[in-house]
């Protein structure tokens, strides 16, 4: 306190209570947020208790990363304290954001071993706004369904789902997979391999065939290869066989196994994958076992 019996306090001893460095307290009370309370004869500048109590809070809201021209306003009255916490959520919320995305790309960079020019790429995907990732799932659904009508409808709609859009507050493993899963519809080489799924089940389809036909194929598929499997059937055995006709009926093997491999591609099964990540779902079951059993069994019968 200063010896004149006002109470007042210099800078310094402002400094000194509150524990803040001269400079800063100079500073914030230069910029408006701190006025003194009087000066001395000699100019200096005083303050007084309420100083303490004002500078307490300034110190607080800084820490909490507001600005000190909203940290002003709020102690001139111009504005009230929720309003600029409410703005100052929202502007986190952002920084969060593209935190997450900047997180996601180094991980992703780290663990690939990516050159700077595939960086610069993933570091564009995983940026790009709402309706630029809409347009590229849009555009890929465009060419790989272009000119097929009579395929399960239900193929469509899940294709669709699959390749959702990120949610509003993505973990860094869903950035990573959106990433990873619009480089993979990009490509004009998966398209192709997608395309030709949807070729092969819309030439299944008749007009007599229900919605989610496929759906009930594979099923079909997973329960007697899982059972022959089980039970420990050959690939090549008359039992087999038995299973077979049970499975695709009088339908040709050799078209069917052409279609399962297609079915089975390994960029298929990593973009169902990457798919449930992005939408937040578990990872699908790829019954690898099944397929593999089906695809000899039809193998052992086409000579392939």
């Amino acid at each position: 306190m200063t010896d004149d019996g006002t109470g007042l306090m210099t800078i310094g001893q402002l400094a000194r209570t509150t524990g803040l460095p001269v400079r800063t307290i100079r500073y914030w009370s230069d910029e408006g947020a701190l006025p003194p309370h009087a000066r001395s004869a000699g100019g200096y500048r005083l303050y007084d208790a309420a100083s303490v109590a004002r500078l307490e809070l300034i110190r607080t809201l800084r820490e909490l990363g507001l600005g000190l021209d909203a940290v002003r306003r709020v102690l001139a009255g111009e504005t009230t304290l929720a309003r600029v916490a409410a703005a100052h959520v929202s502007a986190l919320d952002a920084q969060i954001g593209a935190l997450r995305v900047t997180r996601a790309v180094l991980s992703t960079v780290a663990r690939r071993g990516s050159t700077a020019e595939e960086t610069t790429l993933m570091n564009k995907l995983a940026r790009l706004s709402t309706t630029e990732r809409r347009r590229i799932i849009e555009d890929f659904m465009a060419e790989v369904f272009a000119g097929i009508d009579t395929g399960d409808p239900d193929i469509r709609t899940r294709l669709r789902f699959a390749a959702a859009d990120l949610p509003d507050d993505p973990t860094p493993e869903q950035v990573d997979a959106w990433v990873e899963l619009a480089e993979l519809i990009q490509d004009p080489e998966f398209r192709v391999v997608m395309r030709r799924m949807i070729e092969f089940n819309a030439a299944d389809r008749g007009a007599d065939v229900p919605t989610s036909s496929s759906l009930w194929f594979v099923s079909r598929l997973v329960q007697l290869a899982g059972e022959a499997l089980r039970d420990g059937v050959a690939p090549d055995s008359p039992r087999a066989a038995e299973i077979l006709r049970a499975l695709i009926g009088d339908a040709d093997p050799a078209v069917v196994l052409e279609r399962l491999t297609a079915v089975a591609n390994v960029r298929l099964a990593r973009y169902r994958e990457l798919s449930a990540i992005v939408n937040g779902l578990e990872p699908p079951f790829a019954h690898e076992e099944q397929f593999r059993w089906v695809v000899a069994a039809l193998g052992a019968r086409t000579g392939g």
